[in-house]
């Protein structure tokens, strides 16, 4: 089954002209619990990886949130999305490639206690003895790698909240309190970012922006994947939830957090690149409410 956004109930670059070049397009991935195969995007499912590569292990310092007890390192990292080109319009892929695999440790990391990421670009087609994906190992802290899901991709526009200038905020602010009073909604709730599991467009941010810089080059690192703990929340599905699943009294219990995620409260990973340095180097940022 596909999922389709609603159409967004006013026009926003009517309403607020300056928004216009900070228009951005991102892809909703929509997951919903299923039984994807290596060969799938998915989200949490097994990753078509090659025979004569190594399964990646977290050889870095990490602990467990529950017991703020170190453990051993070298704990398997656990698949998070794998997105096929055909699947991603509009995300740019390497040349070359036409596959995206991210995976995790899902064990806390740093100051901020944050999951450690990894990213992977792959030619599919010269995967052909494949390496079994294995499980997570016991005693994860579950709700830090998603349950398999299928995944329903839809290309959708964004403007930025968080990301907005000061200056711009401020010139806008009287029409979003306009806007408020006479629909009843909230621009950065609405009509701003998509929540949810998305590639590319703007990060679902909880709290302030942190965009990371990249050590290499010294620029401004673009998105590339959202992991949020939710598809929507209380405001938000009133305008993002997918036309499928809207029922008489909101929503089918389906769609609210297939993946069984909540990283921190309620909180998210984004996930950076360069796409200037020809490694694609990456950086990530966790925050949570």
């Amino acid at each position: 089954m596909i999922r389709r956004t609603p159409a967004r109930p006013v026009d926003v670059e009517e309403l607020f002209p300056e928004l216009v070049p900070f228009r951005r397009e991102s892809v909703r991935l929509h997951p919903r619990a299923g039984s994807p195969s290596c060969y799938d995007s998915s989200v949490g499912g097994p990753l078509l990886w090659p025979v004569a590569e190594p399964w990646p292990v977290c050889r870095e310092e990490h602990f467990d949130l529950d017991t703020v007890s170190e453990l051993q390192a070298a704990v398997p990292m656990v698949p998070i999305v794998q997105v096929r080109q055909a699947d991603a319009p509009g995300v740019p892929f390497p040349e070359g490639t036409d596959l995206l695999q991210v995976l995790w440790c899902p064990y806390a990391h740093g100051e901020y206690c944050y999951p450690l990421p990894q990213v992977h670009w792959r030619d599919s087609g010269v995967i052909k003895d494949i390496l079994p994906t294995p499980e997570p190992v016991e005693d994860l802290p579950k709700d830090w790698y998603p349950n398999p899901c299928v995944v329903h991709p839809e290309q959708v526009t964004e403007y930025p909240s968080w990301d907005l200038s000061r200056d711009t905020h401020d010139a806008l602010q009287a029409r979003f309190d306009e806007l408020k009073a006479t629909t009843g909604l909230y621009y950065s709730y609405h009509l701003a970012e998509a929540p949810g599991i998305k590639l590319g467009g703007y990060p679902g941010w909880t709290q302030e922006p942190c965009w990371p810089d990249c050590e290499a080059c010294g620029g401004r690192m673009e998105h590339l994947l959202t992991v949020a703990s939710e598809e929507f929340d209380g405001e938000s599905w009133r305008t993002w939830l997918p036309v499928e699943d809207r029922t008489d009294s909101g929503w089918t219990e389906a769609a609210d957090n297939p993946a069984g995620l909540c990283l921190g409260d309620v909180g998210g990973v984004y996930i950076f690149e360069c796409r200037t340095c020809p490694d694609r180097p990456i950086g990530h940022w966790f925050d949570c409410s």
